[in-house]
């Protein structure tokens, strides 16, 4: 109330509909439209971020975003949070909110407050302060291990250079080392899940799902694949660049997500000029994808290991 006073805004504005009172005291305009994403996932993201950023007014000096609230301010691709069969709303989801030292835990409804220490690193993104990239994805021990993966592949993915690749030599959120730092720190939740995360991160993964498809491989016994590798034909032309692949045996596996649909002419020529070329292409869609032994199975198939 002494906020929006000082700013010529009297009591009566403060009640008015077009207004959203998503924490006790604060007020922001109403949104009456969901946030465009490219799928689901990417909506709750925006979503908890958005929740988190309408939290801000009322983050004290020694008060951080942290745990998931943090992976979402850094855009990490967070698990899918479902309910009665489908996705919730990420508006609705908890913001998670550490004090540094002694002060005082938040204690409001629709915040989850943690203590972490005075000389935690922490990280200025946009307009708010989170604990460092590292930190973070060393607070979600308790999430299933690729979903860990996945988020410490995202963190930690360098930007090589490349046919038509873009923000070549921008830096990761952190490093894989920085990762095993902050373990070797202290104790942490899922200490054990956290430190089998880390020696599967990599740096060369660009999707969620790619990440989950390389554990599954590699966690079945199988060689761990290139990641994301230029591939062109004996003459030097380009054919494209693959999720994965085993070069020596021209062996390609592709992940067909939902977001491939809008480039499907384009994959289509691409996987037809890979397999001109002498190469094997196994191509994972959700379908697949749900059935591990039998993805497993091809894959050991094509390598006749």
């Amino acid at each position: 109330m002494k906020d929006a006073a000082a700013a010529g805004v009297n009591r009566g504005r403060l009640h008015r509909s077009d207004l959203d009172r998503p924490f006790h005291g604060v007020r922001t305009l109403a949104r009456e439209d969901h946030p465009d994403a490219p799928d689901t996932f990417a909506k709750q993201r925006i979503e908890r971020r958005m929740r988190a950023l309408d939290y801000a007014p009322r983050l004290g000096r020694q008060h951080v975003y942290s745990h998931e609230t943090a992976i979402a301010l850094f855009g990490g691709p967070l698990p899918l949070v479902r309910e009665d069969g489908g996705p919730v709303d990420g508006g609705t989801l908890p913001v998670h909110v550490s004090t540094l030292g002694k002060g005082p835990l938040v204690r409001t409804a629709g915040v989850v407050g943690h203590r972490i220490a005075a000389d935690t690193p922490c990280l200025q993104t946009g307009t708010v302060t989170a604990v460092h990239p590292s930190i973070a994805w060393a607070q979600l021990g308790s999430l299933d291990l690729l979903d860990i993966v996945a988020i410490g592949d995202y963190l930690c993915r360098v930007r090589r250079p490349g046919v038509g690749r873009t923000h070549v030599g921008r830096m990761p959120w952190t490093t894989i080392d920085g990762l095993r730092a902050v373990l070797a720190g202290g104790r942490r939740v899922g200490i054990g899940r956290l430190r089998e995360a880390a020696e599967l991160i990599r740096e060369d993964s660009w999707s969620p799902r790619e990440s989950m498809l390389r554990c599954r491989i590699v966690l079945a016994g199988l060689p761990e694949p290139l990641l994301n590798p230029d591939v062109f034909d004996q003459h030097g032309r380009f054919l494209g660049c693959v999720d994965m692949a085993y070069p020596h045996l021209k062996i390609a596996i592709e992940y067909q997500g939902r977001l491939h649909h809008a480039s499907y002419a384009t994959d289509v020529e691409r996987i037809a000029a890979l397999r001109a070329a002498g190469w094997t292409v196994i191509e994972v869609a959700d379908a697949l994808y749900s059935r591990p032994a039998e993805l497993i199975a091809r894959i050991r198939d094509a390598l006749r290991v």
